[in-house]
């Protein structure tokens, strides 16, 4: 399987228009990468351009050390699993698989044995006589992921293949697609969606793409537990990373800030004596808040609880909003209904609470 990488890469259209700019990533062997972010931030466009559907403005792409960028994409060893699954209707499962090998002339006793060793892997074994209409839509997708199967390439592509499916569809097929990464890990995939949840769960590394560019690339948990930027911490999670104004009133190992709305916290991420008295954003996941009673101004926050939603297994309090900024929300296990309308405080611990200056973490500095 390949290895990708991207030099500079930049997207603009009619020369003026720039979707994409500055885009440097290597994409190994074996990896599963997932591009996130909002709509329009050029995670389709990026996908299309490794895909050769889309012309690169500038930089260079790689697969494998060749650069690419005007390789036709039959040519790039790629295959690319959309939307829309963009099956044959008239045509039978095992000639959809087919067809792509019939058109590259390979024998029939090869493409009989790449057939059954995709309908092996994705479990399509029963339905190779039937024709896509006869298919549920998780069917159909695996259909169209055996059909890149088969052409056993370089790279595998996939735009956004479940955002069809029902919720509970989704989510069986999430795990076929994360068993088929584990049967097949030499295999080089690259993964676009908008559902965090996909994200988390399937990649090696994930690429959270805003304002053009790439705002960082991690692990999963690193994303989750260490973001890099203001930006990254309220797009990873959900709901999203809360974010207090306060003012640094401690520097060393552990960082001290003095919230604007009263109250004190600590956190791990280190700061200098330089930063002293400098404001920043204090973020703490609505998980990692937790309710406390202590009186001496060891909280993070203190508010009334506006609105509450029960869900079994959490409770999630949303408080009301101070001085138009956007409420604090806080998540916690079991059923706490009862909290609505009171006053609470809030308090977390210092590996859980980032401090952001300038909008960029302490723990990146």
């Amino acid at each position: 399987m390949a290895e990708l990488k991207l030099k500079d890469v930049a997207k603009t259209y009619g020369g003026s228009v720039e979707v994409l700019k500055n885009i440097d990533l290597e994409i190994g062997k074996g990896e599963l990468v997932v591009f996130v972010g909002p709509s329009g931030c050029g995670k389709s466009t990026l996908l299309r351009m490794i895909a050769g559907l889309e012309e690169i403005s500038g930089g260079t792409l790689e697969i494998d050390g060749q650069v690419v960028n005007d390789v036709p994409p039959a040519q790039r060893g790629i295959a690319m699993v959309f939307q829309s699954y963009a099956l044959y209707p008239h045509m039978t499962v095992r000639d959809n698989m087919a067809f792509a090998l019939k058109l590259a002339k390979k024998s029939k006793e090869e493409i009989d044995a790449a057939i059954q060793n995709a309908a092996r892997i994705l479990q399509l074994e029963p339905y190779l006589d039937r024709l896509p209409k006869a298919l549920s839509g998780g069917q159909r997708q695996r259909v169209a992921i055996g059909r890149s199967i088969v052409r056993d390439p370089k790279v595998y592509l996939f735009d956004e293949p479940l955002s069809n499916l029902d919720a509970a569809l989704r989510v069986a097929t999430r795990i076929e697609i994360a068993q088929l990464k584990e049967s097949m890990p030499d295999s080089t995939m690259i993964y676009v969606t908008h559902d965090q949840v996909e994200a988390m769960t399937l990649a090696t590394r994930i690429v959270v793409l805003a304002n053009k560019g790439i705002a960082q690339v991690g692990t999963p948990l690193e994303l989750y537990e260490r973001p890099e930027n203001e930006f990254v911490a309220q797009f990873i999670g959900s709901p999203a990373m809360n974010l207090l104004p306060g003012k640094i009133t401690g520097t060393g190992a552990q960082t001290t800030v003095a919230l604007d709305g009263g109250g004190v916290a600590v956190s791990n991420a280190p700061s200098t004596e330089a930063d002293m008295g400098r404001a920043v954003k204090l973020g703490a996941r609505p998980e990692d808040l937790l309710e406390t009673t202590n009186q001496d101004g060891a909280y993070i926050f203190e508010g009334k609880v506006d609105f509450t939603e029960s869900l079994g297994e959490v409770t999630i309090l949303y408080f009301e909003k101070v001085n138009g900024a956007d409420p604090v929300i806080a998540k916690l296990p079991g059923i706490h209904s009862d909290l609505r309308g009171r006053n609470v405080r809030l308090s977390a611990a210092p590996e859980k609470v980032q401090v952001f200056l300038d909008g960029r973490s302490l723990y990146y500095r």
